[in-house]
């Protein structure tokens, strides 16, 4: 599976948790204020995506506390800013290729705790499609709007 991510990009999943009133989870990057986005991170070698998404819900999210509903048909892909490449990409990659996984929250907002693990966020919070659109970092903008337009049944 790992085989189809184009050359030059970090293998990465995303994802897309989504709470029983069908609003998104978004958090707020830590230590940069305003720049909200969905949980997502590397797959590790040796690692299959799915198991980097559960891996990942775990770490950012501190919760095992989903159901997996949908795996992105493509992998989808997004060049780094240059002030970015050079710090996350080291010259390696040019950006990332993500397969994105829709996730059903089964439990409760207190099962969930940010800061359980590498505290990727800062602050958290149910958002709208178009408020998620609103808030993300443009760079990105595109991504979210396949994934939103992919996972729209899932979140409308």
């Amino acid at each position: 599976m790992i085989r189809e991510v184009p050359e030059h990009y970090r293998p990465n999943v995303g994802l897309m948790l989504i709470s029983r009133d069908r609003r998104i989870f978004a958090g707020e990057r830590a230590g940069m204020p305003g720049a909200w986005q969905m949980p997502q991170g590397g797959v590790d070698r040796g690692e299959t995506p799915v198991e980097a998404a559960c891996r990942e819900l775990a770490e950012e999210v501190g919760t095992t506390r989903a159901l997996l509903l949908r795996e992105s048909r493509t992998w989808l892909t997004y060049n780094f800013p240059p002030e970015i490449e050079l710090a996350h990409g080291k010259g390696r990659w040019r950006g990332q290729a993500q397969k994105w996984f829709a996730l059903a929250f089964i439990g409760i907002d207190a099962d969930i705790d940010i800061h359980a693990h590498d505290h990727e966020f800062d602050a958290w919070k149910w958002a709208t499609p178009s408020d998620l659109l609103d808030r993300i970092i443009p760079f990105k903008r595109p991504v979210y709007e396949t994934v939103l337009k992919e996972f729209a049944d899932l979140v409308s």
